[in-house]
């Protein structure tokens, strides 16, 4: 018989439960602060579905109605230095938040101070769309954020925003405070890949982050029974290592302690920690009706939970301690104040049915207001030294692209402590798996991060780290085919985060990857994102195919406060160039392409290793091409005028690139050209691109797969035998 030992997690596993002794010894000042929470969200979300059912919400209604317990009985302990998010059922800890923000302490006789309606008034108009709201109108319902009070923005991708929260986090702890983060998701989140990963780690990083779980048992219609093995959601915590609480969301007094204790071991640095609250919404995943009109709940079920309202419970508790004589009154003053700001939002509509409302024309958003802050104006560059090759005349010196990678990485890590590198193996094997950042673990320690293979974490975090503020993450994904497995940090947070929150938080992240078509790793392993980035907004695209260029470009890329993906190609790293021998500071201003070619039969636009096949074959054929060297790739940042200029000398356009037709960057280019130059145009333009076929193992049919000197030189072939 083998020998079996039972194991036993290596974390604590709790349930609390507050006792009549809680209640007695419980701050009446607490109390109230609570209950006024309560019945303000109450208000508040009562407000907004008899809006949507009016029509008035443009888009969903995901009330919280019900779920007030857990986020008032959570949020009323923390700092306004806190940071908190959520998911599309987000509203009452958004509100928990600002309003422990501007009072942190509510006196139930006068429940509304001016500031308290401004915030009222704010999120209510950003739910309805109005340029007034905390986001302009631009993140409605699902998306909330408020930076001065902790709120750091709800999400409406389930599990989304944990990986931000994680980065917050980790800015928290590395900025010396002993500040935390809280990250609200719900039962349905428990099982995304991302929480888990985040989870796994925030623990191994010892990161000041709460997982705290609203169980209210269905994601949409589906019960949490149907969707998990273990209905215990805080159980998910001790797998990892991570201390897990669970505790009675409809009792904010149970919430409050339990989450007493987890704060004690977040802002003791001890790591990470799980709190599950069991919560229930009293409606639908969407709008003013119950599950049971879904068929998915019982009536009984349902009036069961009602039974354990969390503002019933907290006003009983007080007033049978004489805390309390007048429920009613504080209802009275939410429910009026939610009228009134309502009011002031809308007006009689005049072509509607009497008694009739609609939004007050003069509070909707500009028309004109619907691209700005897709990206910042660039003007944090403002002052900076720029310099092209030609302008440098200082002692020059040979040195491979990589040596430069890594050598401008360590000046900038020299110069500016909120630069930190993060990725997979970054800080060992001398430099990563290309040596780019060579001997920077050493010079920096605690900012050179290896993580876990977990794209959507370290992706996310570092996109949380950005939106703090006070670091600049520099995320390295070894290939960037592995940007699909973090497809949703990547482009449904980091790219849209700017634009979605208002236009104003900047997000200085820089995202490096390399192409490696031809290096024989495979379908997986080997794609030009270019045209997938080009097309996703929100990023700003940097193609260096010089050593010189490599140096100034990533000094601007670093500088913006944009997140910026910087495309390197491994044919590239060994290749050398002069560059300045004691300069690296300089920055290749941003949208400045280079004329690596002067010519006038023909416009070839390029970037990375394509550039010099591009020469190459230029060269071979003899035809009088001007060959440009692209370097920005974005539709913000490419330079049109110089692309222009030549185009209306040549009359004819090239375009030279080396991945898959699927994901081309030139179909998208290609448009933009014939949009903006088609009368300068004698002829289609034309384009040289890999096949639709990712790259194989086969040598053989890797080389049929990508483009390289050969396919240009077809391609100026079939150019300067066009009949125009």
């Amino acid at each position: 018989m083998p020998q079996v030992t039972t194991l036993t997690a290596s974390v604590p596993w709790v349930e609390v439960r507050s006792t009549p002794q809680d209640w007695d010894e419980a701050d009446p000042a607490l109390l109230a602060t609570m209950l006024g929470q309560l019945h303000l969200i109450r208000a508040f979300e009562e407000t907004v579905l008899e809006l949507a059912g009016a029509g008035l919400v443009h888009g969903p209604a995901h009330s919280s109605i019900g779920q007030e317990g857990g986020a008032v009985g959570s949020i009323v302990g923390l700092r306004s230095s806190d940071g908190v998010n959520g998911s599309h059922r987000g509203h009452h800890q958004f509100l928990a938040k600002a309003i422990s923000h501007v009072s942190p302490s509510l006196d139930l006789a006068g429940l509304v101070s001016a500031d308290l309606r401004t915030v009222l008034s704010r999120t209510l108009a950003e739910i309805l769309g109005l340029a007034p709201g905390f986001c302009s109108g631009r993140g409605g319902s699902m998306h909330l954020q408020w930076h001065e009070a902790g709120a750091l923005g709800t999400n409406a991708i389930v599990g989304g925003g944990v990986p931000l929260a994680a980065g917050n986090a980790w800015a928290q702890r590395h900025a010396g405070t002993d500040d935390v983060t809280f990250s609200y998701f719900g039962d349905g989140a428990v099982n995304i890949g991302s929480v888990l990963e985040s989870m796994n780690l925030t623990a191994a990083w010892d990161l000041p982050l709460c997982f705290f779980i609203e169980n209210n048992l269905y994601a949409v219609s589906t019960s949490v029974a149907e969707a998990t093995g273990e209905p215990r959601l805080s159980g998910r915590g001790p797998g990892f290592g991570i201390p897990a609480w669970r505790v009675d969301g409809m009792d904010p007094l149970a919430v409050h302690l339990a989450t007493a204790q987890a704060l004690a071991h977040l802002r003791a640095g001890n790591g990470p920690a799980v709190i599950e609250a069991e919560v229930y919404r009293f409606f639908h995943q969407n709008g003013p009706y119950p599950g049971s009109a879904f068929g998915y709940r019982s009536k009984d079920e349902e009036a069961a939970w009602r039974s354990r309202d969390p503002l019933a419970r907290v006003a009983s508790e007080m007033t049978s301690r004489g805390l309390l004589t007048d429920d009613a009154a504080v209802r009275a003053q939410a429910t009026g104040v939610m009228a009134e700001v309502a009011a002031e939002l809308l007006e009689e509509d005049p072509d509607g049915k009497p008694g009739s409302r609609r939004i007050r024309p003069g509070l909707w958003p500009e028309r004109t207001f619907v691209d700005v802050g897709v990206r910042g104006d660039a003007r944090e560059l403002e002052g900076g030294r720029t310099l092209e090759p030609a302008e440098y005349t200082g002692e020059l010196a040979e040195r491979s692209l990589v040596e430069c990678a890594a050598a401008v990485m360590g000046r900038r890590m020299e110069t500016d402590e909120r630069y930190v590198v993060l990725g997979e193996d970054v800080h060992k094997l001398a430099g990563g798996t290309n040596g780019v950042t060579k001997g920077l673990p050493a010079r920096f320690p605690g900012r050179i991060l290896g993580t876990p293979i977990s794209e959507n974490a370290f992706a996310g975090l570092g996109g949380g780290i950005a939106l703090d503020g006070r670091f600049r993450p520099v995320v390295e994904f070894m290939y960037p085919d592995f940007m699909w497995v973090a497809a949703d940090q990547v482009f449904n947070q980091i790219g849209k985060a700017r634009h979605m929150f208002g236009g104003t938080s900047a997000v200085p992240l820089v995202l490096r990857t390399k192409v490696a078509a031809g290096s024989g790793y495979g379908s997986q392993h080997s794609m030009d994102p270019a045209g997938i980035f080009a097309t996703s907004p929100g990023w700003r695209i940097v193609a260096p195919s010089t050593p010189f260029d490599y140096i100034g470009l990533m000094n601007t890329a670093l500088a913006l406060d944009d997140p910026v993906l910087v495309l390197e190609h491994v044919d590239l790293y060994p290749t050398t160039g002069p560059v300045p021998v004691d300069d690296l500071d300089y920055r290749i201003e941003l949208g400045r392409a280079s004329v690596r070619r002067q010519g006038g039969a023909l416009t070839v636009l390029s970037y990375l290793s394509m550039v010099n096949h591009a020469l190459e074959a230029v060269e071979r054929h003899g035809i009088d091409a001007e060959v440009i060297d692209l370097r920005w790739l974005d539709r913000a940042s490419l330079d049109w005028e110089t692309v222009g200029e030549s185009i209306r000398k040549t009359n004819a356009v090239l375009i030279v690139e080396q991945g898959a037709v699927g994901t081309s960057y030139g179909g998208w280019l290609s448009d933009e050209i014939n949009r903006r130059f088609f009368d300068w145009l004698d002829q289609p333009v034309q384009r040289v691109h890999g096949s639709e076929a990712s790259p194989s193992i086969s040598k053989v049919l890797e080389r049929a797969a990508i483009a390289r000197t050969d396919e240009v030189l077809a391609a100026l072939e079939r150019v300067a035998t066009m009949e125009v």
